[in-house]
C-alpha cells in the first residue's frame, strides 16, 4: 500500500507541480509582461515612439492594446516591422535586415488571439530604452559621423506641385576617404516631405570646370543607410564638391505626412570613414553605388516609351553585364506609387542557367530599402554573367499607393509619375580576386559540413 500511495499520491503531485510550472512559462510567453513586450521593444518601439516616425506609440501596454487586432494583421502577413524582402527566395543573409522572426511573429498571433493579457502586474517590463528619432542610424556601433554634409535650407508648402533643389556643397576633405558607412537624413518633419534625395561627387579640373566623379549614396523615403564591405573602398576624394538633388513633395508621402509646411527643410548626409591611407598597401578592391535602368519593351533609355494605361499592370526588365567580375554587394529597387513588386536574379550564358537573387512581392514607395547581402552571401559574378532586374507595376484601384487608377502614368520623375531602375552597390574584381573569392567561399562550406558531421 505503501509503494502504491507512492506512486498515485505523490507523483501525481509531482506532476501537477511540473504542469503548473509550465503553464506559468506559457503565461509569461503570451504576456505583455514577458515575451510579448520584449519583441515590442525590440522590434517597434524603434520606430513607434513619441516623435518617432510611426504614426502611433508602442511604449506601453496601455499605448499597444488598442491597436492589438491591427498589429496581429500587419506583423501576420509580414507588412510589419516595414522590410519588404521574400522569405525562402535567394540570398537570406542581410545586413540591417528587420524583418521579424517567425516564432516570434506566432507569439504575437497568439497573445492577440488569447486577448492580449498584460500578465503579471509585478512583472512589469522596464520601459524600454528608447532612442532619439533625430540620431542617426549607426551612431551605436560607429559613433557620431566622421563628417556630415547638410543640403541648403529651403521651405516647403503644405500643398502644390512637386519640387526640386539642385545645388553644390563643398565636402571639406582635403584628402582621399574611404567610405565605411553613409546616411542620409532629413531633419525633423522634413522626412514627409523628401521624396528622395540624391547626392554625386564632382571635382574641381585646372580649368575651373567640374568633372563628375561618381554617386556618393541615394536616399529615398525610409531608407536607413549602407554599409560598405570591408576589404572595398568607395572613395570619396580630396577637394570635392558634394551635387545634392533633391525632390520634394509638398504635403507629404505616406503615413507619416505631416500635411502642413515644413520650414527650414535641410538633407544630410552623415559619413564615417575607414582610417587614412586605408587601401594603401592592403589588396582593397574599389566599390562603386551606380543606378542601373530597366526598361519597357522597345525603350532605349530610361523611363522612355514607358506608359501604364488605367487599371492595367505593366512591367519591366533590364539586362546588365561586364567585362570583369564583380561582387554584388547591395540591391534597391526603385519606383514611384504604381509600382509594388521587383526581382534581382543573373543568368549564366554557359550554362544557361538562371539564379534567383532576391525578390520583393510587397515593395511600397513609403520604405526604400537598401538589401545589404552578407559578404560571405553577396552573389559572386563571374566575367560576362547578365543582371536581370525585373519590377512589376499596379495602376488598379487594388493597389493602396494609387492616387487614381484612371489615370495615364508616364515615366518621369515627379511622384505621380513612374520610374523604373534599381541601385547596386558594386565590387569590381580581377579574376584572381574573384578566383580567391570563390575559393574561400568552398572551403568555408566545406568545414562548415565537416562541422555538423
Amino acid at each position: 500500500m505503501r509503494v502504491m500511495k507512492s506512486l498515485f499520491g505523490i507523483a501525481p503531485l509531482a506532476l501537477l507541480a511540473s504542469h503548473s510550472t509550465l503553464m506559468a512559462q506559457v503565461a509569461d510567453e503570451l504576456a505583455y509582461n514577458g515575451e510579448i513586450g520584449r519583441i515590442f521593444n525590440e522590434n517597434c518601439v524603434v520606430c513607434h515612439q513619441e516623435g518617432g516616425i510611426g504614426p502611433m506609440q508602442f511604449e506601453t501596454y496601455d499605448q499597444i492594446r488598442p491597436w492589438a487586432p491591427l498589429i496581429q494583421y500587419k506583423v501576420a502577413n509580414r507588412e510589419m516591422p516595414p522590410y519588404a524582402y521574400d522569405q525562402h527566395i535567394g540570398v537570406q543573409d542581410l545586413i540591417g535586415d528587420w524583418r521579424m522572426e517567425q516564432d516570434d511573429i506566432d507569439k504575437i498571433v497568439a497573445w492577440v488571439n488569447a486577448g492580449s493579457p498584460l500578465g503579471d502586474p509585478e512583472k512589469a517590463l522596464p520601459r524600454p530604452d528608447l532612442k532619439d528619432p533625430n540620431e542617426w542610424n549607426f551612431a551605436a556601433d560607429l559613433g557620431q559621423p566622421d563628417l556630415i554634409v547638410p543640403s541648403v535650407s529651403m521651405d516647403i508648402p503644405a500643398n502644390g506641385n512637386d519640387l526640386w533643389s539642385n545645388h553644390y556643397v563643398s565636402s571639406g576633405l582635403s584628402v582621399d576617404r574611404c567610405i565605411k558607412a553613409v546616411q542620409v537624413k532629413p531633419r525633423g518633419d522634413a522626412r514627409a516631405v523628401v521624396h528622395h534625395a540624391n547626392s554625386s561627387v564632382e571635382v574641381l579640373k585646372e580649368d575651373g570646370d567640374r568633372e563628375r566623379y561618381g554617386m556618393l549614396t541615394e536616399y529615398a523615403m525610409g531608407k536607413w543607410g549602407e554599409q560598405v564591405p570591408e576589404g572595398v573602398c568607395r572613395t570619396l576624394p580630396a577637394d570635392a564638391e558634394i551635387r545634392w538633388s533633391i525632390h520634394m513633395f509638398p504635403g507629404g508621402v505616406g503615413a507619416t505626412a505631416e500635411g502642413e509646411m515644413i520650414e527650414d527643410n535641410v538633407v544630410e548626409i552623415g559619413l564615417w570613414f575607414h582610417e587614412e591611407g586605408y587601401e594603401v598597401g592592403n589588396e582593397v578592391y574599389k566599390q562603386d553605388l551606380a543606378q542601373y535602368n530597366i526598361q519597357f519593351e522597345g525603350a532605349l533609355e530610361r523611363n522612355a516609351n514607358m506608359v501604364i494605361p488605367p487599371n492595367s499592370h505593366s512591367m519591366t526588365q533590364g539586362f546588365h553585364s561586364f567585362d570583369h567580375p564583380v561582387r554584388i554587394d547591395s540591391f534597391q529597387p526603385h519606383g514611384h506609387l504604381r509600382m509594388n513588386a521587383a526581382s534581382f536574379e543573373i543568368f549564366y550564358p554557359e550554362t544557361g542557367r538562371t539564379e534567383e537573387i532576391s525578390q520583393v512581392s510587397n515593395w511600397s514607395a513609403t520604405w526604400h530599402h537598401s538589401h545589404i547581402y552578407e559578404p560571405d552571401s553577396a552573389p559572386l559574378v563571374p566575367t560576362g554573367a547578365v543582371l536581370v532586374l525585373k519590377q512589376w507595376y499596379d495602376n488598379t484601384a487594388e493597389n493602396p499607393n494609387n492616387p487614381d487608377p484612371d489615370q495615364w502614368v508616364y515615366g518621369g520623375s515627379r511622384t505621380g509619375d513612374e520610374m523604373s531602375h534599381a541601385w547596386l552597390a558594386v565590387t569590381h574584381l580581377d579574376e584572381e580576386g574573384y578566383d580567391r573569392l570563390v575559393a574561400e567561399r568552398k572551403e568555408n562550406e566545406q568545414r562548415s559540413l565537416a562541422g555538423n558531421d
